[in-house]
């Protein structure tokens, strides 16, 4: 079955791209839950007609998506941790905590958007990825320091 996406759905695919899927997966996952649309031919043409009318507006967000991704590889952010004399930390470092820590620093990413490959246990220097837009991905450096 070919569906519409009318959200960004992991591992599958964006907004607006039109997927084949199991027909169960469809029918009882996705539909209902508002996540797509059966793609017949009218839903394809109006798809078509709604990106012909979007066409300026995603070149201006894939542009300011490429802007923060420059600002985000150039800029290093400190996150504190509690920490022991050993330099191991409390925990770990979070998507959470790092977003907090870019938006002190004067950047605006959803923690969502954010993916830490291994969870931070040690102090030291890690580096994370953020997905900010479907062709665009910026590698976040980003320091553990111990709170005080």
């Amino acid at each position: 079955m070919e569906v519409i996406l009318k959200q960004d759905v992991k591992n599958l695919g964006f907004k607006d791209d039109i997927v084949k899927v199991r027909d169960g997966y469809g029918r009882n996952y996705l539909i209902p839950n508002k996540l797509a649309v059966i793609a017949n031919e009218s839903a394809k043409k109006q798809l078509a007609e709604d990106l012909k009318q979007r066409a300026h507006k995603l070149a201006k967000m894939l542009a300011d998506a490429q802007a923060l991704a420059a600002k985000l590889e150039a800029t290093t952010v400190k996150v504190e941790a509690k920490a022991n004399e050993n330099g191991a930390i409390f925990g770990s470092v979070t998507t959470a905590q790092l977003a907090e820590a870019l938006e002190k620093a004067g950047l605006a990413v959803d923690r969502k958007v954010i993916t830490i490959a291994e969870a931070p246990k040690q102090l030291g220097a890690f580096t994370a990825e953020a997905r900010l837009h479907r062709d665009v991905k910026a590698v976040i450096n980003f320091e553990v320091v111990a709170a005080e």
